[in-house]
């Protein structure tokens, strides 16, 4: 082989240039949205306190915990799946934390909460992965089980809360000016946002949503996959009953109530395909307080409660909308 030859089978390929940011908007709609509202509603209820230490610091407990829902409902979209139960998961595990801990102390309370997460997470991750029954059926027949269940074991009445510990860990303390709950966020996001991004099983997630059929030709686990991102939805809906319990001191199995939508459209206006194969951590978590500022506003505005819902349900299509773009 002469040398000319040579040097022109060594020629590196042409680098696909990278489009610019704007020549794909949708990307980053969430941040832009973010943005643009606070501004708005700054300007609109600037005396009405929108922007006093107090009502900022009310938003971040009032998302914090649909965040960290929204972190593990990332990793489920993303694999091509949904979960409608986390809502009533998050008030049947207020319940069942709050009875635990009355009877059998703080320790044993926490295991309780986090167990019934994982109990219900398995058999949510079982009935789709391996029976092959569509996710949303699965988990739509869930949520009024555990709502069920929820309201069986309290009689309908709250559990309440006294151990102090538990109440300051789990939602209502402080570390100097900032709440617990923002710590959770940062904690769990930090890791969520690794884990997603950075680790073979982030890879094998957005393979498994992306397509399925191409991901099992890898060598993918895509039922294991399905199972496991089922499994932390129901863990991380635990988690947020209990801070839900900590925060208001009592279990009720209302809490949670409504907040899959919200951890929906969270997760989809944060960038996470409807449709699987694409994820976002961050996203999501901006997402989460976008809303959170929405629900602010219109209640600083003088909007009743249903205002508020359908204001919801239109940002719910909305997410919908720029997913399918995507």
């Amino acid at each position: 082989m002469s040398t000319e030859v040579k040097a022109l089978s060594a020629k590196p390929e042409p680098e696909i240039p990278r489009r610019p940011w704007h020549s794909n908007w949708r990307d980053y709609v969430v941040y832009i949205g973010f943005v643009v509202i606070f501004i708005a509603f700054a300007i609109l209820l600037q005396d009405r306190g929108f922007l006093s230490s107090n009502n900022l610091l009310n938003i971040l407990r009032q998302t914090a915990i649909v965040a960290i829902v929204a972190m593990a409902m990332s990793f489920v979209l993303s694999a091509g799946e949904i979960d409608l139960s986390v809502g009533a998961i998050a008030g049947l595990s207020s319940v069942v934390a709050g009875l635990v801990l009355m009877q059998y102390g703080l320790a044993a309370g926490i295991f309780a909460g986090l167990a019934l997460g994982l109990v219900v997470g398995a058999i949510n991750g079982t009935l789709t992965a391996y029976l092959n029954i569509p996710s949303f059926l699965v988990t739509l027949g869930m949520m009024g089980i555990a709502r069920g269940v929820g309201m069986w074991v309290s009689g309908t009445a709250p559990v309440p809360i006294v151990d102090d510990t538990f109440v300051y860990v789990f939602g209502s303390g402080n570390i100097g000016p900032i709440p617990v709950l923002v710590v959770w966020v940062a904690i769990l996001g930090t890791i969520a946002h690794l884990a997603l991004r950075k680790t073979p099983f982030g890879r094998k997630v957005m393979s498994a949503g992306g397509n399925a059929v191409a991901a099992r030709y890898s060598g993918i686990n895509v039922r294991k996959i399905k199972f496991q991102v089922l499994l932390l939805t129901g863990v991380a809906a635990s988690i947020a009953g209990m801070l839900y319990a900590g925060r208001l001191q009592s279990g009720r199995f209302q809490l949670g109530e409504g907040d899959e939508l919200s951890v929906i459209a969270a997760v989809v206006l944060g960038g996470t395909s409807l449709f699987g194969g694409r994820g976002t951590v961050v996203g999501s978590i901006v997402g989460a307080l976008l809303i959170g500022v929405i629900n602010n506003g219109l209640i600083l505005g003088g909007l009743d409660y249903s205002q508020q819902l359908i204001a919801r349900g239109l940002l719910i299509i909305l997410a919908v909308a720029l997913g399918r773009s995507r």
